[in-house]
């Protein structure tokens, strides 16, 4: 089983602040289209294929694998993509939440299996390893979104 999490300050010393409305939009157009937020072609599609009161399914190209999730949206607060089908199965969520001094913070965390593979073996390790990683983890994912998220605002399209 892969656990990884990451916090970071949505609003960092020097960057443009972000309410919690415009990081939100920013992880809602994050879940509906990967590709404006990844590095390019890292996602080479990603369709909203289905949409009801609850959630969403979108259907997506990642690092070459296709792979289905159902993303439900708790408004101002969280995205859950629960892994339908693709490499991996369980859940990523994305969460806005205060810390203890009323910052506003987003973290990152996911409980997977790899399809396929021995639980705890050494692809389950290395995705570990990847999942943790400070140059090419979920921490940096999240530092890369709120980036792309402050130029969406920029530029006038969050």
């Amino acid at each position: 089983m892969i656990h990884s999490t990451a916090t970071v300050p949505v609003n960092p010393d020097g960057a443009t602040p972000l309410t919690r409305e415009q990081a939100w939009k920013g992880l809602e157009l994050k879940a509906r289209d990967a590709r404006l937020f990844l590095p390019p072609g890292l996602c080479t599609r990603c369709d909203v294929v289905q949409e009801s009161a609850t959630h969403f399914v979108r259907e997506a190209t990642i690092a070459g694998a296709d792979l289905r999730e159902i993303i439900a949206l708790e408004p101002q607060s969280k995205v859950t993509f629960f892994q339908a089908t693709g490499p991996r199965e369980g859940a990523i969520v994305n969460a806005l939440f205060e810390d203890q001094h009323g910052e506003l913070q987003l973290r990152f965390y996911c409980y997977l299996g790899l399809r396929g593979k021995a639980p705890g073996g050494p692809e389950e390790r290395a995705e570990q390893q990847q999942f943790d990683s400070e140059d090419k983890g979920y921490r940096a994912a999240l530092l890369s979104t709120l980036a792309r998220t402050r130029e969406l605002l920029a530029a006038g399209r969050l």
